[in-house]
């Protein structure tokens, strides 16, 4: 009696094989694992720093102050005027602004301004608040010293401290740090897997089985899947043990950051196939994606916030599927937000998906 050809077997065949060649391979190894581990380790023990200086201004603020006009020209300063109250509390509590100013215009004396500031803080900014302190009594004594008066051009109310959780580098570098080791990780090693099995004749072969050709993308992507996700639990964990990474709501937390990786994968895979079906010889493959993985490397709010970039170039920063998977690790790990409040960062990375893997059916080669 014949035995009916399983199908489900034979993905599970091919996951099980794809992945002991990636076990096997030192430099998927090392690129997936060592790689972001050192990078991990080395910011780890750096410790904490300022990344820049965000103040949001009070609906209650005297925008045409002389002392507020002054802050308006420091460049080492960035004002945010866009939110309400209630969300520049929010903002201060989790940390993503140093602090909120209030700044009141009063009768000037002599011809000379005067002005009262009230500052608030939070726990949350307290490596931070030292940087605005200074920004904000240099510009008073250069106005200070423009008009030569004894009495000050402004009066700094004390300063007031909420409660907030302590946002630190590793809470910013890690998710930027996993997030890229997805994109370079799915984008090299799809796209030399499937342009070496295609040169060496191995899907031709495939052909010959009755293995359907879904089942061939699907039991390599599965092996993928497994590894970078292995490879995810080992960072976070990292992290979280021996640098004190914040995981906001603990295993629900854990687990949601490990179904964007699932995610973040799956996309970015979709890249490797449309660098394997573009890619002539072996040595154009590192060309194309280079292309595709630098860019976002180094503008996607990887190491560095987008926010301290020219506007213009905010822009194109926008534009990057990895800066949306960055935003949503880095606001369910912190700021303690579900996958069903992400609906912008969903869509962008899912737009992405459908969009790129249209594309691979296009340039997708089989033999």
């Amino acid at each position: 009696m014949a035995v009916k050809y399983s199908q489900g077997t034979a993905l599970l065949a091919m996951a099980k094989a794809s992945l002991k060649a990636i076990l096997r391979s030192p430099s998927a190894v090392v690129f997936s694992l060592g790689f972001p581990l050192v990078i991990l380790l080395c910011f780890g023990f750096i410790g904490d720093s300022t990344v820049s200086v965000k103040v949001g201004v009070d609906s209650a603020t005297d925008t045409h102050s002389y002392l507020y006009q002054q802050l308006l020209k420091e460049k080492s300063l960035k004002l945010v005027t866009d939110k309400t109250n209630a969300e520049l509390a929010s903002e201060l509590k989790k940390g993503h602004i140093t602090a909120i100013l209030k700044v009141k215009e009063l009768p000037a004396t002599d011809n000379i301004p005067s002005n009262t500031v009230q500052v608030y803080t939070s726990t949350a900014a307290v490596e931070k608040i030292g940087v605005f302190n200074a920004i904000l009594n240099g510009v008073i004594r250069n106005a200070d010293a423009k008009y030569y008066s004894h009495a000050s051009v402004a009066r700094i109310e004390p300063l007031i401290t909420l409660p907030g959780r302590r946002y630190t580098t590793i809470d910013f570098i890690l998710p930027g740090l996993l997030s890229f080791s997805l994109l370079s990780a799915a984008v090299f090693s799809t796209a030399f897997l499937f342009y070496g099995l295609r040169q060496t004749l191995v899907l031709k072969r495939f052909f010959a089985t009755p293995i359907r050709r879904l089942h061939i993308v699907l039991g390599e992507s599965l092996a993928r899947l497994v590894f970078q996700i292995s490879g995810a639990i080992l960072i976070i964990a990292i992290g979280y043990f021996f640098f004190g990474f914040t995981l906001v709501n603990g295993w629900s937390t854990f687990f949601e950051m490990l179904i964007l990786t699932a995610l973040g994968v799956v996309v970015f895979m979709g890249f490797g196939f449309v660098v394997s079906g573009l890619a002539n010889s072996e040595s154009t493959i590192p060309l194309f994606a280079n292309i595709i993985t630098l860019p976002q490397f180094l503008l996607a709010g990887t190491f560095v916030s987008v926010d301290v970039f020219p506007t213009w170039l905010q822009y194109i920063c926008r534009i990057m599927p990895l800066t949306y998977l960055n935003d949503a690790f880095r606001k369910v790990a912190f700021e303690g937000l579900h996958l069903w409040n992400l609906w912008l960062e969903l869509g962008v990375i899912g737009l992405w998906g459908v969009i790129i893997y249209a594309l691979a059916v296009r340039v997708f080669r089989w033999e």
